[in-house]
């Protein structure tokens, strides 16, 4: 069943603003990281070790954001094309490996003290991002979370990679 005019303009809105979202979320990150706000970033190894956690991080955000704004045209009245579905199949099996690069390059240059803590905080957010978006569903809004991210419910990304077979 095809969803109303009215639901789909409210889909295309919703999925406009996570995929406007992440992007943005993605470019702020990394203005913040590369202006050198960040005490991390003051020490070589330190700065070193905060990109190698923030480089996934980025690159999942960007793939989310890319896909929302993509999902936008099938959502509810199409199936993701083939080519799509593709790369994000590859992204899927690639993220973990950027994620394990990422991991060696913080124990490789791992900082001390606060810096330690803010670049593992960055790395498991990576993490938990990709978690998100090919594991599990984790993002809900904050007054319906722990009700809702129990249900261990299918990213709506797997749902639409199943779908395109």
């Amino acid at each position: 069943m095809a969803p109303s005019r009215d639901r789909y303009r409210k889909l295309r809105q919703t999925y406009t603003s996570l995929g406007l979202g992440e992007l943005t979320a993605a470019t702020v990150f990394a203005g913040i990281a590369a202006s050198g706000l960040i005490p991390v970033t003051s020490t070589r190894p330190g700065a070193l070790a905060l990109w190698s956690a923030l480089a996934p991080l980025l690159l999942i955000l960007a793939q989310a954001g890319v896909y929302w704004l993509m999902a936008r045209e099938w959502a509810g009245r199409a199936r993701m094309p083939t080519c799509v579905a593709g790369a994000y199949r590859a992204a899927r099996l690639l993220d973990p490996l950027v994620l394990a690069l990422g991991l060696i390059g913080i124990v490789a240059w791992f900082p001390s003290g606060a810096d330690a803590a803010l670049v593992l905080g960055v790395w498991v957010f990576a993490a938990a991002e990709y978690a998100n978006y090919f594991v599990v569903r984790l993002a809900y809004p904050v007054h319906r979370w722990a009700a809702h991210v129990t249900q261990w419910r299918t990213p709506r990304l797997i749902k639409d990679l199943d779908r395109a077979r």
